[in-house]
């Protein structure tokens, strides 16, 4: 006789255990079947081939659940390998890397070549059809130049930092991923762009995927980082922000580093038009289904 636990009408308890949890994602299927995901998933995550089955799994159940989900990803550490391995130094100014044309060009291969096919593939091997594209395909996301500033600690005069061809989206026409979700597709977007000065600009992953669900209304922004979220002083996990909670907790050093604008791409989000954006830990599997889809959550929500 097996020695498996057995639940109510002779069942054993881990099938009862995977019911409950339908039953508790069941309202959450209702509420949002329609409705858009953004899902920015970084660079370091795709090192990691059971993190990245993981993802590419999430992915594909979301859109059988009649979600649709519009990723986007990064790629700083690939691009990174591959100037080091051509020979190329980098310099960054505020987490953004300095972008000549040489540079760009090697960022747009890596970004919208590698990556981008490498995840169509991953979900195509987890039962999903995807499409990869850029923010230069149909016109998706216009770029202007970046600019940036620099104080000097020691005269405290302020200069302007030349970042080279880094820019941020000015314009999004959704056009193509509405097409491509109509056909039953899965847009995954490269953080590359047109200005209209006709150069091709390297945009923050972040920033563009926050813009996107702007565009898109999207019911989420998913940012997938490698931190468990938002933490306060003591290490707890922060779970509900607004944009006056985060400006307060900026002020008192709680929110610093890198978390900033990830945090800023949130607010400008949500006051855009995305109903609400999550930071969430991606080297944990599923972390995506698991703050969506169960009254626990395992992220930072931040609603405006």
């Amino acid at each position: 006789m097996s020695n498996t636990t057995k639940g109510n009408a002779g069942l054993p308890s881990a099938m009862l255990a995977k019911a409950e949890v339908l039953i508790e994602a069941l309202p959450y299927f209702q509420r949002y079947a329609g409705r858009t995901f953004v899902v920015k998933y970084g660079g370091h995550a795709m090192g990691n081939p059971e993190a990245a089955r993981d993802f590419a799994e999430d992915i594909v159940l979301l859109k059988a659940v009649g979600i649709n989900p519009v990723v986007v990803h990064g790629g700083g550490p690939q691009i990174g390998a591959m100037l080091e391995k051509l020979g190329v130094e980098s310099t960054f100014v505020d987490g953004l890397r300095v972008t000549d044309k040489a540079t760009a060009e090697i960022a747009e291969m890596v970004l919208s070549g590698g990556i981008n096919k490498q995840l169509v593939s991953w979900i195509s091997g987890a039962g999903g059809k995807a499409i990869g594209i850029s923010g230069k395909d149909g016109g998706l996301v216009t770029a202007t130049k970046a600019v940036r500033t620099s104080r000097d600690p020691e005269s405290n005069i302020e200069r302007v930092v030349d970042l080279g061809f880094v820019g941020e989206p000015s314009t999004v026409d959704t056009s193509v991923i509405d097409t491509a979700v109509a056909s039953g597709l899965i847009p995954i977007i490269a953080p590359i762009a047109a200005g209209e000065d006709g150069h091709t600009y390297n945009i923050n992953a972040d920033t563009m995927a926050g813009a996107i669900a702007a565009a898109l209304g999207a019911a989420r922004l998913f940012l997938l980082t490698d931190v468990q979220g938002v933490l306060d002083k003591q290490g707890n996990l922060l779970t509900d922000l607004d944009p006056a909670k985060i400006e307060a907790l900026k002020a008192d050093g709680t929110i610093q580093g890198g978390m900033i604008p990830k945090l800023d791409t949130c607010v400008k989000a949500v006051e855009a038009g995305c109903e609400a954006a999550v930071v969430l830990d991606g080297r944990v599997g599923h972390a995506m289904l698991l703050e969506f889809f169960t009254a626990r959550g395992a992220g930072t929500l931040v609603q405006a």
